[in-house]
């Protein structure tokens, strides 16, 4: 049984791709989260991308993607006021 993306409706193909982009764009804010705007815009750019598939396709990656991008922004989050209490 073969899959062929191109054979699906084009709005289900973004909804897709947009819910892998929020899972890989949540990843990389996790890791990008010690440099406080390149965390914090992957983040919120994950999540955006996940709601945005969600509101198409309800998948698990979807969700997958926007626990992990607000993981993300949490942690950056975090690492922000930790700078800042700690320049004192």
């Amino acid at each position: 049984m073969d899959f062929d993306p191109a054979n699906l409706d084009p709005e289900l193909r973004f909804a897709r791709t947009y819910a892998i982009a929020s899972a890989a764009l949540g990843t990389i804010s996790l890791c990008a989260g010690l440099i406080p705007i390149c965390g914090g815009a992957t983040g919120i750019l994950g999540i955006v991308l996940g709601l945005i598939s969600l509101k198409t396709e309800n998948t698990k990656i979807a969700k997958a993607g926007i626990a992990i991008s607000s993981l993300g922004l949490l942690v950056t989050l975090v690492y922000i006021v930790v700078l800042l209490y700690f320049k004192k």
